[in-house]
């Protein structure tokens, strides 16, 4: 059975580039007669909160994306993760990294041969000795885990994007807190909840190479991707919750109630006009992939 997911960071409320990403995973989902699940990517404990856990599931409810069975958290997950990390161990793809974050900026700034990844890690203590790795665990030097990786490059196609190529570097697998990584969580999650598509950000669309790489190693399926243009505010910035990020509750302060804001975001796909009026059922057969905009949406709120 085809099944999609949406699963947002419980950090704030969802803005207009979340609601958009959210409605195209259900619309995708719908449309082929699949179940859509969402999951809260809660594994910060310090800036999650179930009281935007809480907030987002009522914003999607109220644009009527319900979603099927139980909303799934991954701060309740840690073992089904350490378990994965234990299998990628045994294959000798582990290793301690005890790289501060300036250590590692400085590192990946300095040249070195083929391009990485935003953000990826240079390598540094996978060739640590054991008499370093004492020392810095006599120093009380907090201790991550990476994945062991041999210049490997992943392709793909993505449905959005098109055809998308990237390096894998050492991506970390559990933090130096002890809490499990992203790539490494979203793709045991992913694969444990049978999830067949995935609809997000193209934010995130450097870092898939890493994660289908994870599953290729887990012998997990690999889903179709579909990463949706970002949303930009009107200085051409990209929405954030810092940054000019407007929510379901201030379009209702202006005055643009639910249809307005269904109508405001399947118009910027390609499904329908600016004002007409429409509801999230009525927009499933008119989905279609093809007419999703290759080009960041500038989303202009009314005045």
């Amino acid at each position: 059975m085809m099944r999609g997911r949406f699963a947002p960071s419980p950090t704030g409320p969802l803005h207009v580039g979340n609601l958009r990403t959210a409605l195209a995973a259900w619309l995708s989902a719908r449309s082929q007669h699949g179940g859509f699940l969402v999951r809260m990517d809660d594994l910060d404990p310090v800036t999650s909160s179930p009281v935007h856990a809480a907030g987002q599931l009522a914003d999607l409810d109220a644009l009527g994306l319900i979603h099927d069975g139980a909303v799934v958290s991954q701060s309740a997950r840690f073992d089904l993760y350490r378990e994965a990390i234990t299998r990628l161990d045994a294959q000798g793809l582990v290793y301690s990294c005890f790289c501060t974050r300036r250590e590692i900026r400085e590192a990946a700034a300095a040249p070195h041969g083929a391009p990485l990844p935003d953000g990826a890690y240079p390598g540094t203590c996978r060739s640590i000795t054991a008499a370093q790795r004492r020392d810095h665990e006599r120093a009380g030097r907090p201790m991550a885990l990476r994945l062991l990786t041999h210049g490997e490059v992943v392709a793909f196609d993505d449905v959005v994007y098109g055809r998308f190529e990237g390096a894998v570097d050492d991506v970390v697998l559990q933090r130096n807190d002890g809490v499990p990584a992203y790539n490494l969580a979203t793709v045991v999650d992913d694969h444990l909840q049978g999830v067949t598509e995935v609809v997000r950000g193209d934010d995130l669309l450097s870092s898939t190479p890493r994660q289908i790489h994870l599953q290729r190693l887990l012998g997990f399926d690999q889903p179709v991707h579909a990463h949706v243009p970002l949303v930009l505010g009107a200085d051409g910035e990209r929405l954030a919750k810092r940054h000019g990020a407007v929510t379901l509750a201030d379009m209702a302060a202006a005055r643009v109630d639910v249809t307005g804001v269904l109508a405001m975001l399947g118009h910027s796909i390609g499904l329908c006009d600016v004002d007409e009026p429409v509801t999230a059922d009525g927009l499933v057969e008119r989905f279609r992939w093809a007419d999703v905009p290759r080009d960041p949406w500038t989303f202009r709120p009314a005045s």
